[in-house]
């Protein structure tokens, strides 16, 4: 038995330097001590954290021996509770949520931006502008959800109450598109592989791109969040994970053709095609840029303008944020 599972261990490493060999990646040295943990476990969940699927390999490089991906349970759509819980390590996910987790004390702390833009808006033929969904029927996949909290700042930001001007439906994305295709509700905020799906089935219109359309395209969408119990035990650890991750984001945007095939070779993605234009879509390169700071203010705002958190950002920003890991590795990186 021992001579088996020392064989798969074999294996795995085998081919995790063979896929960074396919990527370019090399064995870089770094300065840091070996990580005091082998295990990393994340959370599977959407599509657009394809650096997370990505990383996969750079992790066994990084010293991480074992890498699991934990499937989260589907009611918990973009709200993962694993790393609030201790059942992952690290994971990217919308900073939006996890703001609301911070709010509420939950031990999850934001480590740095990834990218800009994900979620696209699609209306009904009746539907133009985001003001016209006063009224309307609108499919969520849950009230709670990142869809849910998302298009809520977003109406707010344009003048509509989303507790009174809109109405919410809620049921499965898979549901929720096919009503906008019969016409059953007006709009649908999704991100990938739904706004690929419904562009290939020619189904409703965009009003909404937070890859392009301004302001929510000057800011950091999806974030790196990690146990605090396991920042804490494990600084190294941290830190070479995040470097991980970050170094698959840059793969994500200049090798999004190997980047997808990848996914799809390893079961993260079930269409090679809605992979690689997502991968196309996202901006993967804004976390060199752009400021992660500067984005959590930015929402830790939008969610007191709709009364879901009460926090200050600054308080918010002290107790769910930490930026050291960030600052070395953006000056490591060339960021």
């Amino acid at each position: 038995m021992n001579g088996e599972c020392n064989r798969r261990q074999f294996l795995k490493g085998a081919s995790a330097l063979g896929a960074a060999s396919l990527f370019g990646v090399g064995d870089v040295a770094y300065a840091d001590p070996p990580a005091e943990v082998k295990r990393i476990r994340l959370a599977k969940s959407s599509l657009c954290i394809a650096p997370q699927y990505v990383a996969e390999p750079l992790f066994r490089m990084e010293g991480f021996s074992e890498v699991q991906y934990l499937h989260d349970d589907p009611r918990e759509i973009g709200t993962s509770k694993l790393v609030a819980e201790g059942k992952a390590d690290i994971q990217l996910s919308f900073g939006l949520t996890t703001l609301l987790r911070v709010e509420a004390g939950e031990p999850v702390v934001m480590l740095g931006g990834v990218h800009v833009g994900c979620y696209e808006l699609f209306g009904s033929e009746r539907i133009h502008s985001i003001r016209e969904l006063r009224g309307r029927r609108v499919a969520v996949p849950g009230l709670g959800s990142s869809h849910h909290l998302f298009l809520s700042i977003i109406a707010s930001y344009v003048g509509l109450d989303p507790q009174r001007d809109i109405s919410w439906v809620t049921s499965t994305p898979e549901q929720c598109m096919q009503w906008l295709a019969e016409g059953r509700v007006d709009a649908y905020l999704g991100f990938p592989p739904d706004p690929q799906a419904l562009r290939a089935a020619g189904v409703g219109n965009v009003l909404l791109n937070s890859s392009t359309d301004k302001p929510w395209s000057q800011y950091l969408c999806c974030m790196v969040n990690a146990n605090r119990t396991f920042i804490q035990r494990y600084p190294v650890a941290t830190k070479r994970a995040l470097r991980a991750l970050l170094k698959a984001t840059d793969l994500c945007a200049t090798e999004p053709e190997r980047s997808a095939q990848f996914m799809f070779d390893r079961g993260f993605a079930q269409n090679y095609e809605y992979a690689l234009q997502a991968l196309k879509d996202v901006q993967y390169t804004s976390w060199r840029s752009y400021s992660a700071e500067d984005s959590v203010r930015f929402f830790a705002l939008r969610l007191h303008d709709v009364a879901m958190v009460r926090s200050t950002p600054d308080a918010l920003i002290a107790n769910g944020t930490d930026w050291r890991f960030l600052d070395e590795l953006k000056k490591e990186l060339k960021a």
